[in-house]
């Protein structure tokens, strides 16, 4: 399996056009830029799915190389998007991808029936929409199979609260050749017993590393809201977790501005995903 991180930053990217922070300030002087979270996935090397669309999608695709259309004019190796979230910086990146002379959507119920997105890419391309179930496998083409778990009910601002309660997933990509496990996880607002039993055997996981602190936003910007009321576990919660599952790879992704973590050559006490990495095994 090999997994490619298109995009390691959280909603707006790192830096952000409007945002004159320490950390936006910084990244502009020393070119340390992250597009909006956004991974590619394959178990042949042929067929990918994206794990999110970000706005950024475009470019994120043109640049990683492996991902080129070909050998036929409109022939792509992308098999389908399988979203986590009905937010804006997971989905707007479909608007990207209407170009296709064929789209394969995968979602739960309640983001497949939140995104207003979908009506329109129908006009513009042969759109197949499949609900993704919850707990369930689902196979993929490449010898992927694909189970989702709902993790949080964070409800996008510009959607109907009563399309349902499946909001956020996490979910667990499996190699059906080898039985080794991705789990991508980069929306986790807390660390439940259903989680921590998704993850058991995985062997690379991707995860929620937005905030590094309870007090990052209050102490960077001002604002009282936590990363928590915000739909993310800080990593410094997270790392005590994670000494359950010592032979996991844990990688942070989705960080924000204001994540000190997000910097060029931080010394980071974690693994921090960067953009154009390949995940590998």
């Amino acid at each position: 399996m090999k997994v490619h991180i298109l995009g390691s930053a959280a909603g707006g990217g790192v830096p952000q056009w409007n945002c004159a922070c320490a950390g936006c300030t910084t990244a502009r002087r020393t070119g340390a830029h992250r597009t909006q979270d956004s991974v590619a996935v394959t178990g042949d090397g042929t067929a990918w799915y994206l794990l999110n669309a970000a706005p950024d999608i475009r470019t994120q695709l043109t640049t990683a190389g492996h991902l080129d259309p070909g050998p036929g004019r409109r022939d792509t190796p992308i098999r389908g998007v399988l979203l986590t979230t009905a937010e804006i910086d997971h989905t707007a990146g479909l608007l990207s991808l209407r170009e296709a002379e064929r789209l394969t959507l995968f979602g739960t119920g309640t983001v497949l029936a939140a995104i207003p997105l979908i009506p329109m890419l129908r006009h513009y391309t042969d759109l197949d929409v499949h609900e993704l179930p919850i707990g369930d496998p689902l196979a993929l083409d490449g010898g992927l199979t694909v189970r989702a778990v709902v993790v949080g009910t964070k409800v996008p601002r510009y959607a109907d609260p009563g399309v349902g309660d499946a909001w956020v997933s996490a979910l667990r990509i499996t190699d059906d050749r080898t039985g080794r496990a991705f789990v991508y996880a980069t929306c986790l607002p807390g660390w439940t017993e259903t989680f921590d039993d998704f993850l058991k055997g995985a062997d690379t996981a991707l995860l929620d590393g937005t905030f590094l602190t309870d007090d990052e936003m209050s102490r960077e910007t001002g604002l009282a809201r936590t990363p928590r009321q915000m739909g993310h576990l800080p990593i410094a919660d997270t790392v005590p977790a994670l000494r359950r599952h010592p032979d996991m790879r844990a990688v942070f992704g989705h960080l924000n501005n204001t994540n000190p973590l997000a910097g060029a050559g931080t010394q980071a006490p974690v693994e921090v995903a960067q953009d154009g990495q390949t995940l590998e095994w």
